[in-house]
C-alpha cells in the first residue's frame, strides 16, 4: 500500500536551502519514492497556509519512506533544510487497493 509524505516548509534563507536543493535529487533518486508535488503557491480553500513550500512524495511503503529519510546520506544533506527553514512533514497512508 502506498504511503506519502506531505511537509510544509518556511524556507527562511533562500542561499542555504538551495544546497539541500542541489543535492535532494541526487539522493532521492537512490530510493524507490516518486515526487508528485512541489508548490509554493497552493490554492488556499480553508485556514492559513503560512508555508513558503508544500511537497507531497509517494512511497510504495512507509519503510521506504523510512528508508530514504532516515539514510545517513539524506540527514547529511537535510541538515541543510534544518539551518534554513522551519515546517512539518508527516507520513500518511494511502487507501488499500481493491
Amino acid at each position: 500500500m502506498s504511503h506519502y509524505l506531505l511537509a510544509q516548509i518556511e524556507i527562511v534563507d533562500r542561499d542555504e536551502y538551495s544546497i539541500y536543493e542541489a543535492g535532494f535529487m541526487d539522493i532521492f533518486s537512490k530510493f524507490r519514492g516518486k515526487i508528485l508535488s512541489v508548490d509554493e503557491q497552493p490554492r488556499l480553500l480553508e485556514g492559513g497556509w503560512p508555508y513558503t513550500r508544500t511537497v507531497l512524495i509517494e512511497f510504495p511503503t512507509s519503510e521506504d519512506a523510512m528508508d530514504w529519510y532516515q539514510s545517513e546520506e539524506y540527514q547529511t544533506l537535510a541538515r541543510h533544510r534544518f539551518n534554513s527553514s522551519n515546517g512539518n512533514a508527516i507520513i500518511i497512508q494511502g487507501i488499500p487497493e481493491d
